[in-house]
């Protein structure tokens, strides 16, 4: 879903579906700046019906597909 989510928001079409967990974003995919944090954030915050505060991302969370599954993961536990 998370891919799903990435997919849909920064319009990669067929390229997500080559997403792995090991798949870096932050540094290695063009479309991914700040306006698409935010728009994938959104997306995120919708798609699974949580709340995202800002003192809870950080560059960390966007360092690869994995860390934001885990990042989705530890806000649905809370």
């Amino acid at each position: 879903q998370v891919i799903q989510v990435l997919a849909e928001t920064l319009q990669l079409g067929e390229q997500a579906a080559d997403f792995t967990v090991d798949t870096a974003l932050i540094g290695e995919l063009p479309e991914f700046d700040s306006m698409a944090v935010v728009a994938v954030l959104g997306g995120l915050e919708e798609e699974f019906e949580i709340i995202v505060d800002d003192d809870d991302v950080s560059a960390e969370t966007f360092e690869s597909v994995g860390a934001l599954v885990e990042f989705v993961k530890d806000k649905l536990a809370d």
